[in-house]
């Protein structure tokens, strides 16, 4: 069951949303508080676990990592021990940014980034298709990002 949040605490939301690092005192001036009634209320979705941490949205192809490719993986077996088996196994492959237990026609959405082409079919070879339990592979490569946000817009209304 989703937690009460009022509008008050939907607001502090979508400002650290837009900017994690903005000061308390910006934040309580957004959102119309006083700087520690503001510190409360964020210290409180802290407590609750609806804020987990702040992180630094990093531009993968400043690094050098120009291809985004999404993974739909099929197992040979859906019991819990094989699902195990690759979850631990997909969660050490350095090159796994993030892995959804699906429902459907694939098992796992896996997404990955690489340098290129020849990036990608090392990490194809040496790790996904050598993990425990898999299948099927196919891999479908993103041209660019349209839109990626850390949570729904809608969830923040109010």
């Amino acid at each position: 069951m989703a937690p009460e949040l009022d509008s008050i605490d939907r607001k502090i939301l979508r400002e650290i949303v837009q900017d994690a690092r903005i000061s308390q005192m910006a934040l309580a001036e957004k959102v119309g508080l006083s700087p520690t009634a503001c510190t409360r209320r964020l210290a409180t979705l802290e407590k609750k676990g609806i804020v987990r941490g702040y992180a630094a949205e990093i531009d993968a192809s400043e690094l050098g990592y120009m291809m985004t490719v999404h993974v739909h993986i099929t197992l040979d077996k859906q019991s819990e021990d094989a699902l195990s088996a690759f979850e631990r196994a997909i969660a050490q492959c350095p090159d796994v940014v993030s892995c959804y237990l699906m429902s459907g026609n694939d098992d796992y959405l896996v997404h990955v980034q690489a340098r290129d082409m020849q990036d990608y079919e090392r990490i194809h070879k040496q790790h996904l298709s050598r993990m425990p339990g898999v299948s099927r592979l196919h891999s479908s490569f993103a041209m660019r990002t349209v839109v990626k946000r850390g949570v729904s817009l809608s969830a923040l209304k109010g």
